[in-house]
């Protein structure tokens, strides 16, 4: 009897083993995934697919002709700010694109401040609150560009951001090119957000 009562336990033991393993895996599985490529060397390119194109359908050019700089903007969208280092436009709701140019002094060590950029990026990554990172050109000129992770509140702003210095006009700067919405209405923008930033033309 005891022989029987041991070879149950043991059974009953390793079948609370497989449930835990499967629970573990069933739980890692269902975690979002976080897109983080370390490919400085190579950076990708920023090119629109033909969905992103698509989204974009219907729309305008938007330049800012201060700071050599255009972008196609989604049918609706107005513009809200033309200044020296502000540029702005925004959707019927909560989209918008926000760009700032941040001037600095010609010794600034631009190469040092991008990596620490992409390495705060990746450290809020490890976080849960950046769920996709890469280093991307877009019209010739490379930059660091991550996404927010969805909000934890519908109305909580989501970011997508491209991050980049250049010499322009003599001037080293840093432009900073943020497409933003609540979280609600990310999905719903996020090909037309894509598409606004890889349509970017930038003097350098």
């Amino acid at each position: 009897m005891k022989q029987i009562a041991l070879v149950l336990f043991i059974g009953l033991a390793l079948s609370l083993c497989n449930l835990s393993e499967r629970f573990k895996k069933s739980s890692s599985s269902s975690t979002p995934s976080t897109s983080v490529s370390d490919n400085e060397a190579s950076p990708e390119r920023g090119v629109a697919t033909p969905v992103q194109m698509a989204a974009l359908a219907g729309g305008k050019e938007a330049k800012w002709d201060r700071q050599g700089m255009s972008f196609t903007l989604p049918a609706g969208w107005t513009e809200l700010t033309n200044e020296s280092k502000i540029f702005s436009w925004r959707s019927t709701d909560t989209a918008s694109l926000n760009v700032n140019i941040s001037p600095m002094d010609e010794t600034f060590p631009v190469d040092i401040s991008i990596k620490a950029f992409y390495d705060g990026a990746k450290t809020r990554a490890k976080n849960g609150e950046v769920d996709e990172l890469k280093w991307v050109e877009i019209d010739g000129l490379k930059g660091v560009q991550f996404r927010e992770a969805n909000p934890e509140k519908p109305d909580g702003i989501r970011r997508l951001q491209w991050m980049a210095y250049r010499k322009y006009l003599g001037q080293v700067q840093l432009v900073n090119v943020m497409l933003a919405s609540e979280g609600k209405d990310f999905e719903r923008h996020k090909e037309a957000m894509y598409g606004t930033l890889y349509s970017m033309k930038i003097a350098h």
